[in-house]
């Protein structure tokens, strides 16, 4: 959440009391609503840990989900540099949008964002019959045969870049990320974990 520097530098004077809020998935990145907060509205989505705004057609405090169910958990709260708009890190449960999709702005979605949704339908997939699709005949086969097939397909990208053919070069990277998702997916882990080791190793 804020900082008490970062509170107490927000300037609400600029915005009328009302600031203007961007939403973003915290995995995805998907920007998924943009709302409004006053302070009081700031505070309660601190207290809660769920995005509250201050609802201009109802005149009051609204907790996003408050009757559907699908609100936005917390994860961070971030001030812009002139300290007059807020981005929100946060983890939907279910659609943001009243229209039932993700994202209030459909149709928006960055590349990361497939990587997001591909990760989701694999580990849906874990539980699938066999026999309705490669993926879940990939899991049933067991760890050692998926990680065969990220084995092969590593070699086989990189063959395809030493003669210098981009299009099957193309080919074998998209089938080496999706074997290597499905075998994250097989030992339980996911991107998250493994951009998170590459950003401590970063640093």
């Amino acid at each position: 959440m804020l900082t008490e520097q970062q509170r107490n530098q927000l300037d609400w004077e600029k915005t009328d009391g009302m600031m203007p809020v961007v939403v973003q998935h915290a995995v995805s990145g998907e920007v998924l609503m943009l709302g409004y907060m006053n302070p009081e509205a700031l505070m309660q989505t601190e207290r809660s840990g769920k995005v509250t705004f201050y609802s201009r057609t109802k005149q009051r405090l609204w907790t996003k989900g408050e009757t559907s169910g699908n609100v936005l958990n917390v994860v961070s709260i971030t001030p812009d540099c002139d300290n007059d708009t807020l981005l929100v890190l946060a983890n939907p449960v279910g659609p943001t949008c009243h229209l039932g999709t993700t994202s209030c702005f459909a149709g928006a979605h960055h590349d990361w964002h497939f990587l997001y949704e591909l990760e989701q339908l694999l580990a849906q997939r874990k539980t699938a019959d066999p026999e309705s699709s490669y993926t879940a005949k990939l899991y049933a086969s067991g760890t050692k045969r998926i990680a065969q097939k990220v084995g092969e397909e590593g070699v086989e990208t990189a063959l395809a870049a030493t003669v210098n053919d981009r299009h099957e070069l193309t080919n074998e990277a998209s089938d080496l990320v999706y074997h290597l998702l499905v075998l994250l997916q097989d030992q339980e882990l996911d991107l998250s974990a493994v951009i998170e080791n590459l950003r401590k190793r970063h640093k």
